[in-house]
C-alpha cells in the first residue's frame, strides 16, 4: 500500500473513532460475564478433547517438551455497572448540589458512575477557559482529541472555534467552554437522551458556578437537549431565547457547530451573523453594567 493511501486510511480511522488496536475481535464491555462452567460439563468437554481427531497433530515424542499454548486474552470488563436512568439522575443531583466550586464539581464528576460513557472513555473532559465568564459555550460531546487531552474543543473543531471567538475579540480567558456530556461517546456518535440527562445536573450546577450572562449552544444536539425541542439547528440558530437553568435566568442562542462548519464552509456566514449578535449583546450588557 502506498504511503499516501496508508495516511488516508489512518486519517479515516481517526474520524471513525478508531484510535487504539487491542484485540483482533471487537469487545462488548457491557456484556455480562459468561455463566460458570458446571463440573459435569467440564468433564464432558475434557473427555471429548481426548478423543483422537483425524488429521490432528500428534503429541511430541518422549523426552521432548511441547511449548505450552499461549493464554487466551482476557475479556476486559466494564469498570462499573451503569445505574438505571432515574437513579443516575438522582445520584447526579445529589453529587452536583454538594459542589461548592468547580474543583469540587469536577471531583464529583470523577466519582460519578451513572453515565455509561465513562466506561469507554479515556478521560473526563470538564471544561476549558475561565472559571467565571460572561459567555459560556456548550457543545455536544468530546471527540478523539478531547478524550486524549481531557479538555473540550481542542481538536480541529476547537481550533476553528478559537478563531471564531478571536474574530469577535474573545479569547480562552474570556469564555467558559464545555459540553452536554463529559465523556466521549464511542465512535463519536451523538449522545443519547439518557446520557445527556445523567449529566444534566452537573451542567446546571456548572452554569450556576460560572454565572454567565449569555449561553451559546454549539450544534443541534446541544440545542435540542437544552431547549427541549425537536427542531433542527437551522430553525433554532440565530434566535434569542430565555433559558432558566442552574438557578439563573439567561439569554441563550444556538449556532452551528464548528465541526459542521469544517464540512460545510459555506455555512460560516450563518455562524458569523450569530457571533456578531453575541458580541453586540455582550457590549450592550457591559454598557448597562
Amino acid at each position: 500500500m502506498a504511503s499516501d493511501d496508508l495516511a488516508a486510511l489512518l486519517d479515516w480511522y481517526g474520524h471513525m473513532g478508531v484510535d487504539e488496536a487491542i484485540l483482533d475481535a471487537p469487545v462488548d464491555r457491557f456484556r455480562a460475564a459468561p455463566p460458570p462452567v458446571r463440573p459435569a460439563d467440564a468433564a464432558r468437554g475434557a473427555a471429548h478433547a481426548t478423543r483422537p481427531v483425524p488429521g490432528a497433530r500428534r503429541p511430541p515424542p518422549a523426552g521432548l517438551t511441547a511449548r505450552p499454548p499461549s493464554p487466551a486474552p482476557s475479556r476486559p470488563q466494564a469498570r462499573f455497572a451503569p445505574s438505571a436512568p432515574d437513579e443516575a439522575v438522582m445520584a447526579a443531583r445529589a453529587e452536583a448540589d454538594g459542589a461548592g466550586d468547580l474543583a469540587a464539581l469536577e471531583a464529583a464528576l470523577a466519582r460519578f458512575e451513572g453515565c455509561a460513557l465513562k466506561a469507554t472513555a479515556r478521560n473526563l473532559c470538564f471544561y476549558r477557559g475561565a472559571p467565571k465568564a460572561r459567555l459560556m459555550l456548550i457543545g455536544e460531546a468530546p471527540g478523539r482529541d478531547e478524550d486524549l487531552q481531557g479538555k473540550p474543543f481542542v481538536g480541529r473543531a476547537g481550533q476553528l472555534l478559537d478563531r471564531m471567538l478571536a474574530a469577535i475579540d474573545l479569547g480562552e480567558a474570556d469564555v467558559h467552554i464545555t459540553n452536554i456530556v463529559y465523556w466521549r461517546p464511542p465512535g463519536n456518535r451523538t449522545p443519547t437522551p439518557q446520557e445527556a440527562l445523567a449529566c444534566r445536573p452537573f451542567l446546571e450546577r456548572q452554569i450556576a458556578l460560572v454565572a454567565p450572562e449569555i449561553v451559546l449552544l454549539l450544534g443541534g444536539a446541544a440545542a435540542k437537549q437544552i431547549f427541549d425541542t425537536r427542531d433542527g439547528i437551522m430553525r433554532l440558530r440565530g434566535k434569542w431565547r430565555t433559558l432558566e437553568m442552574g438557578g439563573r435566568r439567561l439569554r441563550a442562542m444556538a449556532t452551528l457547530h464548528p465541526a459542521y462548519l469544517l464540512r460545510t464552509p459555506i455555512a460560516k456566514r450563518h455562524a458569523w451573523r450569530d457571533l456578531l449578535a453575541v458580541r453586540a449583546a455582550l457590549d450592550a450588557g457591559a454598557q448597562e453594567g
